[in-house]
């Protein structure tokens, strides 16, 4: 059995999903959740299904702390779902092609520091997309740079509120997330 490890900022919605999903296979199985906000209800998402977490601070991320819990798990994939703080080259080194992130529009469109939620929804509104979309990459050491991984398109309609795009997002990773996630655990894509 493979084993997945997900770090998380907030809300925790993705991570519950590849959580469940998983429990439910023989191909993988979420060993522990990662966060970098002690107030984030990913924790309560995480415990609820049985999952062990680990907090930790900024520094513990750019220190050696971090990598070396990661490094005592020997995780298959490391899976960054709705994670905000760029992730720190030791641990991208130490695990090469093996971190994937969720990026909530179409890359190259929309990436790079400070663009994550709302602020991403708000500027496709404002820049009168007419699609947009989902994107899992791999995870370099720049913010969104890394190869992706798949794309998923959506269609927009000149009436969508950043809400309404937000919610069309939230339905393509709930549904391909853990597709994809499954199909490189498999050597399949």
């Amino acid at each position: 059995m493979k084993k997945i490890v997900v770090f998380a900022s907030g809300s925790g919605t993705n991570a519950e999903n590849i959580i469940k999903y998983f429990a439910t296979t023989k191909i993988a199985t979420v060993v522990a959740v990662f966060t970098n906000n002690a107030n984030a209800k990913v924790i309560e998402r995480a415990k609820n299904n049985s999952i062990p977490v680990e907090i930790f601070s900024k520094h513990d991320l750019n220190e050696s702390k971090v990598l070396q819990k990661i490094n005592a798990i020997q995780p298959d994939l490391i899976v960054l779902a709705g994670f905000l703080l760029k992730f720190p080259q030791n641990i991208v080194q130490a695990y090469p092609d093996k971190i994937i992130n969720i990026h909530p529009a179409l890359l190259p469109k929309y990436g790079g520091k400070g663009m994550y939620g709302m602020h991403i929804h708000h500027a496709v509104v404002e820049n009168k997309e007419k699609e947009t979309g989902i994107t899992i990459h791999f995870v370099n050491e720049n913010y969104d740079e890394g190869n992706i991984i798949f794309q998923q398109q959506v269609l927009l309609a000149a009436t969508d509120s950043p809400e309404h795009v937000a919610e069309k997002i939230h339905e393509l990773e709930q549904e391909f997330f853990p597709l994809v996630i499954e199909k490189l655990l498999t050597n399949n894509l």
